[in-house]
């Protein structure tokens, strides 16, 4: 079960206009936020988005951007708030942003 995250993917947009449809978000989304199609991406889970960035880092048309780091800060709360150590939803936190995880 994916966790929703505090923040729900507030700082999240996508420009349709600008997306080429490479699926480069697809790709590199731990939760599965995005969808492409008719070749062009959609978000299709804001819920799941923990902000992480790799979407906006590796989208080569800029189509994205989210304000890094906030959906793992909310990890990091409900850690907290479980009595658990921090987690994306992939079993920890791997401190790398690149991979999708806080």
């Amino acid at each position: 079960m994916l966790d929703e995250y505090l923040m729900n993917g507030s700082s999240l947009r996508l420009d349709p206009d600008a997306c080429v449809g490479c699926e480069a978000c697809v790709d590199v989304c731990p939760h599965g936020v995005f969808l492409v199609e008719e070749g062009k991406a959609r978000i299709a889970n804001r819920g799941a988005c923990m902000e992480c960035g790799a979407c906006a880092l590796n989208c080569p048309a800029a189509a994205l951007t989210v304000r890094a780091g906030v959906g793992c800060a909310a990890a990091i709360i409900l850690g907290k708030l479980r009595g658990t150590a921090p987690s994306c939803g992939d079993g920890g936190c791997s401190g790398d942003r690149q991979a999708g995880c806080c």
